[in-house]
């Protein structure tokens, strides 16, 4: 079974928006970049757009797909589209999640994450440009 999942990539003054799981749900304790699973039918933008109104009460700017990663878990494969956003409006709220941080480039390495974002936490080290978000182009949406 393979779970289409969306995540945002949420700049803002140049730090990174990252997410930690309630203990409870799988995965519990690790960091994300904040999303969710696509309902059948929906449009990529339009449900990375509901996953963080319902997960942190936020609204973003979607600019564009930075990576596609796909990994398979011993009970299940997921595919995850992270696009580049950037918040727009709303106060963060912990609607769905432990704990949120904004972090630096430098300090992203230090929070445990899911293999299934590895290769993007790779990128994420290696493109100091991504993390300037005077580089972002105009939303998609």
């Amino acid at each position: 079974m393979t779970v289409q999942v969306v995540a945002g990539l949420i700049f803002h003054r140049n730090r990174l928006l990252i997410a930690q799981r309630p203990v409870d749900r799988h995965l519990g304790g690790y960091w994300e970049f904040p999303g969710g699973k696509v309902e059948n039918g929906e449009e990529l933008i339009i449900a990375l757009r509901r996953e963080l109104k319902e997960e942190l009460a936020i609204e973003v700017k979607v600019h564009g797909l930075m990576a596609e990663v796909t990994h398979t878990y011993p009970e299940k494969t997921v595919q995850i589209s992270f696009f580049a956003c950037s918040w727009s409006g709303g106060t963060i709220q912990l609607v769905d999640c432990a704990a949120i941080a904004w972090v630096t480039q430098s300090e992203l390495g230090s929070f445990s994450f899911p293999e299934a974002d590895r290769e993007l936490l790779v990128k994420l080290s290696q493109q100091p440009s991504w993390w300037d978000t005077k580089d972002l182009q105009e939303p998609m949406v």
